[in-house]
């Protein structure tokens, strides 16, 4: 396979050299030189990309990593050190995926309601790259062109799994940096229910990209809740692309914690196909140093009789910065929506910094949908009135901001992952919010 790289960005550039230099594995080809074309064409974001124009991700990429086009091979790891990385409590089935690659020595889960397979074990999932598309967003154009497998989980219809399926996506590289691209796709058939846990871990301090995407394909009547944990080190850069298409009765829940990485971007698109379904996006992120955390979300009502829920909560200390960017599509023959969105803010010094751009576009005349945001700072009242009762400053800081952050908390419906996450929003509020 040859082709003449065009003049385009350099990370772009260096990815495409890459890509030419290795022929892909023929079962996803196709997508690879789609994506190819797409990269090529376009580049990675820059400046002013508008989409991109508050998360100058490409030029962090670009200034931290070395080896740009060197996606990190499976690395040699032991249960041992996969034990210390697990959630404690939580009994789960777990798929350890190992810079990408599903590592079925150091997993444990039994096929029980489930199937899992890698797209090399056979033929690629039908549906792959048709929900979340190349077309998008240049980083999932990047993650079609650059992964080197994948994970497939499908649920056969009237299936309920009980355990959650924990995704521990285990990244390991060299100092100069190198790229990890997962890739996820997950099918639910009719009448099922599942949840999903997915964290990303870090095994060194070495800064790298993952570049990571996940598609859901929900069947009629499917309930699906998905949590995910960014408790990264502080020299991670990390995008993720993940959408869902949510056929009739089913309904997708999405809860994304946020409390440490270099620089995070995560796109979240939910697609409500039909009537009488139900997404919801919860969000919370603790932001302290310089970590930047970028969220972007799209609900799309297509269809009547549907309804979506979003709150996304941050509180900001230090030099961090946020970035809340949420968009809701009512299409004309989708009435009787209903669609609420929120995006609350506190910032706790001078130097911290949120942008926020709650956005509705309504075609549909009998709807009900409601957006907006607030920034501001510890209510001092309500410090006064704690402080009055007997109760220090830094705990009844600690105790104001939780109250605040715990709504978003209590979304989490499974108890012991739910009490785990509490704990770390606890710890963190009192740690480091509290001078």
């Amino acid at each position: 396979m040859t082709a003449i790289v065009k003049k385009t960005d350099t990370l772009a550039s260096s990815f495409l050299e890459a890509f030419y230099s290795q022929k892909p594995i023929s079962s996803w080809a196709d997508l690879a030189v789609k994506a190819a074309e797409i990269v090529q064409q376009e580049g990675l974001p820059a400046p002013k990309n508008e989409e991109y124009k508050f998360t100058s991700i490409t030029k962090r990429i670009e200034s931290k990593l070395k080896n740009l086009s060197h996606a990190s091979p499976a690395t040699n790891l032991t249960k041992d050190s996969v034990a210390q990385h697990l959630i404690p409590g939580v009994d789960c089935h777990l798929l350890v995926l190992n810079n990408g690659f599903l590592d079925r020595s150091l997993s444990s889960f039994t096929e029980d309601g489930f199937s899992v397979g890698t797209f090399t074990d056979g033929e690629v999932p039908e549906g792959l790259g048709t929900i979340a598309k190349a077309e998008k967003d240049p980083f999932a154009a990047l993650n079609q062109l650059a992964f080197q497998d994948g994970v497939y989980i499908d649920i056969p219809a009237n299936q309920v799994v009980a355990k959650p399926i924990f995704l521990l996506q285990l990244v390991s590289v060299t100092e100069s940096g190198e790229t990890v691209h997962p890739r996820v796709f997950i099918r639910t058939g009719k009448h099922t229910e599942a949840t999903f846990i997915e964290q990303i871990v870090p095994l060194q301090d070495s800064p790298f990209l993952l570049n990571g995407v996940c598609e859901f394909s929900l069947g009629n009547n499917s309930h699906v809740r998905y949590y995910k944990l960014q408790d990264e080190g502080k020299e991670a850069i990390e995008v993720n692309n993940t959408e869902a298409n949510i056929s009739q009765d089913a309904s997708f829940t999405s809860v994304v914690l946020s409390l440490q990485g270099q620089m995070i971007r995560n796109n979240l698109s939910l697609n409500l196909l039909d009537s009488n379904t139900v997404g919801n996006m919860y969000g919370l992120y603790l932001l302290n140093g310089s970590t930047h955390v970028d969220n972007h979300t799209n609900v799309d009502h297509i269809k009547p009789h549907a309804e979506s829920n979003e709150l996304y909560k941050g509180i900001l200390t230090d030099k961090s910065r946020g970035v809340f960017n949420g968009k809701i599509f009512v299409r004309q023959d989708a009435q009787k929506t209903n669609a609420f969105q929120q995006n609350n803010n506190i910032l706790l010094s001078e130097d911290a910094v949120i942008n926020t751009k709650p956005q509705l576009e309504i075609w549909a005349d009998d709807v009900k949908c409601s957006h907006g945001c607030t920034t501001g700072q510890l209510d001092e009242e309500a410090l006064f009135y704690l402080r009055a009762r007997g109760i220090s400053k830094e705990a009844g800081k600690a105790l104001l901001l939780y109250a605040f952050a715990g709504e978003v908390l209590d979304h989490i419906h499974h108890d012991d992952f739910r009490e785990y996450c509490v704990n770390l929003v606890q710890d963190r509020l009192g740690s480091n919010y509290s001078s």
